[in-house]
């Protein structure tokens, strides 16, 4: 069983564009698998890439705002969980 721990909190979601931002409380990587978990949300995917103010980052830690594609829609406040393997 894969262990969770939460990450951080959507902050924004821009449904054309299909890009959430997070407001990370923990340090999250490109390569890490996130759960998303809200009232009508709840999916898994693979970070592929991440941006912070338009620049492409390979990883971000508490405090950041990282702006991501998702592959579902979210919405403000679903809690984000990194899976630990």
């Amino acid at each position: 069983m894969a262990e969770e721990r939460e990450i951080g909190k959507i902050s924004h979601f821009y449904s054309k564009i299909m890009v959430a931002v997070i407001e990370l409380t923990d340090t999250l990587k490109v390569g890490d698998t996130i759960h998303v978990k809200g009232a009508t949300s709840d999916f898994t995917q693979k970070i592929d890439s991440m941006q912070i103010e338009h620049e492409q980052v390979q990883e971000a830690g508490a405090g950041q705002s990282i702006g991501m594609k998702v592959s579902e829609p979210v919405r403000q406040h679903d809690a984000v969980f990194v899976v630990e393997e």
